[in-house]
């Protein structure tokens, strides 16, 4: 049996590999992990998301992005490509749009999918949390109705809220409710058991 000798990368190294992938990959303390492409349902549910908060945060110092934008979590050595996030400015400040990662993310939204819900519910859970901008944490799932947000609580700790069918849910970090309809429009979902 063959074996190869595996050495971790550092941050500077992940950087210049990715400015030249074709592929987008997170970083996780030295370990590199190539990201998968999702299905048009979890297109959708991030479209109809994206297009609320768009709206919602026009004329203000905040700016929405989507997949395609790093997220640099200091603490945890690690950089991630949230489905979206939320990034303001302090008065004065500007956005760098020629930046490809922010490290100030006020909401960070994960749609959930088989394949990354483990790593979404534990790992970068707790990454996000180690963000002192960050204020809440969503995770939308794709085959139900639901929605779960970690919030901020100042400096008491975190709360986990739940939302459900025909509710609507409430992402006070950017003050903008918006119902379950919405945020699932032109997606059919698992009827209820």
């Amino acid at each position: 049996m063959l074996s190869k000798e595996y050495s971790p990368i550092s941050e500077e190294e992940y950087q210049r590999f990715e400015a030249q992938s074709p592929t987008r990959h997170e970083y996780v303390q030295g370990h590199v992990f190539a990201m998968t492409g999702g299905t048009l349902r979890h297109n959708a549910i991030a479209g109809n998301v994206f297009a609320a908060l768009r709206s919602h945060v026009r004329d203000t110092a905040c700016r929405v992005f989507v997949n395609d934008v790093r997220l640099r979590v200091a603490k945890s050595k690690a950089y991630y490509y949230p489905d979206l996030l939320v990034s303001c400015t302090r008065e004065g400040q500007h956005i760098d749009l020629e930046s490809s990662e922010v490290d100030d993310a006020v909401l960070v939204i994960e749609i959930l999918s088989d394949s990354t819900e483990a790593v979404d519910r534990r790992e970068k859970l707790l990454a996000y949390r180690a963000l002192a901008s960050l204020s809440e944490y969503a995770l939308i799932s794709q085959n139900e109705a639901r929605v779960e947000i970690h919030r901020r609580l100042g400096d008491i700790g975190w709360v986990k809220i739940e939302y459900g069918a025909g509710e609507s849910v409430e992402f006070a970090s950017v003050k903008l409710t918006i119902g379950m309809r919405d945020i699932y429009e032109g997606v059919p979902l698992a009827s209820p058991s």
